[in-house]
């Protein structure tokens, strides 16, 4: 399979499950190596042993906004792997659910640390560990909520509005050699997720044209190929994928 990522290293956070996961296994199948982060290193080390094992992917756990373990998982991508060319801002939270004048301040901080700072902290190590000085691509995965007012999960919409102005703010700064793009995906069925649909998939599901919820592969396959040779002409947009949702103004 000639996807353009052959024989490059990724590394994808968030990727012991769910979009993160998906991700990891498009990279795999179509000749990268990778290298997946998560919180707990047994529930990676079962990632690496489904992709193909440790000549093809490493897993490091830490916290995704921890700048030591950042650092930590560049340096390791490029000692194993050879470089670090491809870069997948997944990780996300979403602690709370309701109205904004409901929400807990510090789960606010929270939300923006983990969503918006550390996307962009992770980029600043990527740069310094091998971009700057023989370029990249990265993906960061943003949302439709936000987009429009996203009743319920209001900041969380608020923190995927940042992450899409600092991919057009990066993709800008470091042109011509590294190129940014974002997903926006609609409701995609992941653990993270569950809340939001379980128990009326099918209701839901009604207010899409293609009449179902999302997959990690729907989101997989179009973050495979921003990062690929195929979009070489692509920076700083934000690619929504959502089953044709938004043209209803829908969620």
């Amino acid at each position: 399979m000639n996807t353009g990522i052959a024989q490059q290293t990724a590394v994808v956070t968030g990727a012991s499950r769910g979009i993160g996961l998906s991700v990891a296994r498009r990279l795999v199948a179509g000749g990268a190596k990778v290298v997946i982060t998560g919180r707990t290193q047994a529930t990676l080390d079962a990632a690496v042993e489904e992709l193909g094992g440790p000549g093809y992917v490493i897993g490091v756990a830490g916290r995704v906004d921890d700048v030591d373990h950042q650092a930590d998982v560049l340096e390791r991508a490029v000692d194993a792997f050879g470089s670090a060319d491809l870069l997948v801002n997944n990780t996300a939270v979403n602690p709370v659910y309701g109205p904004l004048m409901d929400l807990d301040l510090e789960a606010a901080r929270k939300i923006l640390e983990v969503n918006c700072v550390a996307a962009l902290a992770w980029v600043q190590a990527a740069y310094r560990a091998w971009m700057k000085d023989h370029g990249g691509a990265v993906v960061n995965i943003s949302s439709i909520a936000g987009q429009r007012a996203s009743p319920g999960i209001g900041f969380y919409g608020a923190s995927k509005a940042l992450v899409a102005q600092l991919t057009q703010q990066l993709a800008a700064e470091l042109g011509p050699g590294i190129r940014v793009n974002a997903v926006a995906p609609a409701l995609v069925k992941t653990t993270m997720a569950r809340a939001l649909y379980e128990g009326r998939e099918a209701e839901l599901a009604e207010s899409y044209p293609l009449k179902r919820l999302g997959t990690p592969e729907d989101i997989s396959n179009m973050v495979a190929l921003l990062l690929s040779e195929q979009a070489s002409w692509v920076t700083g947009q934000l690619v929504v994928v959502d089953g044709g949702v938004t043209l209803a103004g829908g969620l």
